[in-house]
């Protein structure tokens, strides 16, 4: 992952590292669980964490609230290209989540680019211990129909 800064200022440069550490968290976890949908020559990846699990640094610098009770869910779009790389893409990143009674929220998504890296997060309140339905469509492309991308993942409080 490539970061690009084109400010001098310390704080710049702290924001940003700050930033790639959290994408490197996030992308620990497609890494592992290689969470990804296919659709032709694009691939949609997806992790959600607590945001307890983000450093206060990392979360204070990307605006996002650390707490028990919520979790961040980071999607991106890489297009596989005929010379076998990948490029990231830009998307629209739209969807909801619902617990087991169906009580649904749906997810405002913010558009993060560090560099060539491109990246959509959302925050979420969880339920402990409970199945946690996520339902998203993500347009990576004007001329086809929005890709349906939908899992479920149970997220854990600790005391």
């Amino acid at each position: 992952m490539k970061s690009r800064i084109r400010s001098g200022s310390v704080s710049n440069r702290f924001a940003s590292a700050c930033l790639v550490a959290l994408l490197l968290l996030l992308s620990a976890g497609w890494a592992q669980a290689e969470q990804f949908e296919r659709v032709g020559d694009y691939k949609i990846y997806y992790s959600a964490v607590n945001t307890s699990f983000l450093t206060p640094e990392v979360a204070s610098a990307n605006n996002i609230q650390r707490s028990k009770v919520l979790a961040l869910l980071n999607v991106s779009v890489r297009e596989q290209l005929e010379n076998g790389e990948d490029r990231a893409v830009n998307a629209t990143v739209n969807g909801q989540v619902s617990n087991q009674a169906g009580q649904a929220q749906s997810l405002s998504f913010r558009r993060v680019q560090d560099g060539e890296a491109i990246y959509y997060l959302s925050t979420f309140r969880i339920q402990p211990d409970e199945p946690m339905k996520f339902e998203l469509d993500v347009t990576y492309d004007a001329n086809q129909p929005p890709a349906e991308v939908n899992f479920i993942q149970r997220f854990y409080i600790d005391p």
